[in-house]
């Protein structure tokens, strides 16, 4: 592909200028990211009984469903990325699209989003450190929990500065332990059903289930919303596009193959446990307002008995979910300094946040400074109130579906002189369509968090969930405001040039 001098970016900001370690990642490692950063063992054991809650044993096909969207905006970052790998992707690629404001806004939304998310991972991390070696008092400690997981924070934020291959590895082993302890238990849930030997309350698995219609409309849609914030995270694989051996392609192979993995992973523990607990809200069910917090505290008992094998692989249980935190934890920083960095590069942020360490060839200012930010949020949030980090979880599926939304607008834009063929397909119709979803999953959920009574807190008669995560895009709105006043030449579209006439061939 060649571009017209109107399209190319400023010297020293072109993919692969920035001073990371190019050829570090390849398809396995960029995989392993990808699927890392969306943490499949927390975020079931932290969601899935929220989604049963909403539509009963439809659960498994509200996981097909909400993949829908992940895949088609999946294809939108593989076929943007294969035009300009640059690291700050949504960021970049809407900048190009709709020029300079509205790229920094997607910029923002992804920054947003993973300060606020890590916060909640933390807590996880920190919990389940103490559970995991039978300190139950201090896991059930505010203090000690915060501290346990800024401790975490701080910890992925030094693997993360010190390289990306030092991060790559740990995450080939954190993931492979967490994705086999939730295979034993689907396979383990299954013959227990299979045989007579699940508990009262069990179900017979029926391809019912995945056929997701079939409950009220409102039900669906919340429930989605949710299953979409399980997927979030994929695009970390592509993120790590100008440390890859191939910017161009591996990258978005490696965001497709782990929509891909993931619904099969999501599908399977969602049938399986769906089958083992059922969904009643007495006991181990799934709806037991009790445990929707934490279903696998549960269920892992009943699965795996009271023998000494049972003992070891609830140890493991517990050890993939705190693994699982900590991998995203660290996952959720890498795509995050990157797109400062990349902001950075273009002058939309101030010059410190492009720095790269001459020896990790790792963003320094903005590694470190997503780490600081994240912690200062949590302390802050949990010095509050639990009930407003609790809001502010749900909030981030709103910048979610701002920021992947915005992708699939901007792909099709992008290309929009090259739509013919196949290329009608994987670069309008596909990321066309996903952006209209997740625009509609976006504006019916801010109606529905506005209600006072769809959050765990209020302000100022509105929801509180509504306020944080719109509140947030707000805030960002303010904050480019600003800076296009101290740093002009990015909002003239000086340093991110709109390709205006779409990339040509």
């Amino acid at each position: 592909m060649s571009s017209s001098p109107s399209t190319l970016p400023m010297p020293g900001c072109e993919p692969g200028s920035k001073g990371l370690r190019g050829g570090a990642i390849g398809l396995l490692g960029g995989v392993v990211i990808g699927m890392a950063s969306t943490a499949p063992a927390y975020s079931l054991a932290a969601s899935l009984g929220f989604v049963v809650v909403l539509v009963g044993d439809k659960s498994p096909g509200v996981m097909l469903l909400a993949f829908v969207p992940m895949y088609l905006i999946a294809v939108a970052y593989r076929e943007l990325n294969a035009a300009e790998p640059d690291c700050g992707t949504t960021f970049t690629w809407a900048g190009r699209a709709f020029g300079p404001w509205a790229g920094w806004m997607g910029g923002w939304g992804i920054i947003a989003a993973d300060i606020i998310v890590m916060a909640n991972l933390a807590q996880i991390a920190g919990q389940y450190s103490f559970l995991l070696v039978g300190l139950h008092d201090l896991a059930a400690s505010t203090l000690w929990t915060a501290v346990a997981g800024s401790t975490w924070i701080l910890l992925m934020t030094w693997i993360c500065y010190r390289g990306i291959e030092v991060s790559a590895r740990l995450q080939y082993a954190l993931l492979t332990v967490e994705l086999l302890v939730l295979a034993v238990f689907a396979v383990v849930a299954l013959v227990k059903v299979g045989t007579g030997d699940a508990p009262e309350g069990s179900l017979v698995p029926s391809l019912a289930w995945l056929w997701p219609f079939g409950v009220g409309v409102d039900e669906l849609v919340a429930a989605v919303l949710i299953a979409v914030f399980l997927y979030w995270g994929w695009d970390s694989a592509v993120s790590c596009n100008e440390e890859s051996d191939d910017p161009g392609t591996t990258p978005g192979r490696a965001g497709v193959l782990s929509t891909l993995l993931l619904v099969t992973t999501y599908v399977l523990v969602a049938v399986a446990a769906v089958a083992f607990a059922g969904t009643g809200t007495e006991g181990i069910g799934l709806g037991n307002p009790e445990h929707l917090d934490d279903v696998f505290a549960a269920i892992g008992p009943a699965v795996f008995g009271d023998g000494e094998l049972g003992t070891v692989f609830e140890f493991l249980l517990v050890l993939s979910v705190l693994t699982s935190a900590a991998a995203s934890t660290q996952t959720t920083i890498l795509p995050t300094a990157r797109a400062a960095l990349s902001m950075a590069a273009y002058r939309a942020l101030p010059a410190a946040f492009a720095r790269v360490h001459p020896r990790f060839r790792t963003p320094t200012w903005s590694t470190w400074g997503m780490g600081i930010a994240s912690v200062v949020f949590y302390v802050g949030l949990t010095a509050v109130s639990t009930n407003v980090l609790a809001d502010s979880i749900a909030a981030v599926s709103l910048m979610i579906a701002f920021y992947y939304g915005l992708t699939g607008f901007a792909c099709a834009w992008y290309f929009r002189r090259q739509l013919s063929g196949r290329a009608l397909w994987t670069k309008g119709v596909l990321p066309l369509t996903g952006g209209v979803v997740l625009l509609a999953a976006f504006v019916l959920s801010c109606i529905d968090y506005a209600d006072p009574a769809s959050g765990e807190t209020v302000v100022f008669g509105v929801g509180g969930v509504f306020v944080i995560g719109v509140g947030a895009l707000l805030l960002g709105a303010v904050l480019m405001l600003v800076y296009s006043r101290v740093a002009p030449p990015f909002f003239r579209g000086e340093t991110l040039v709109p390709a205006t006439a779409g990339p040509q061939r």
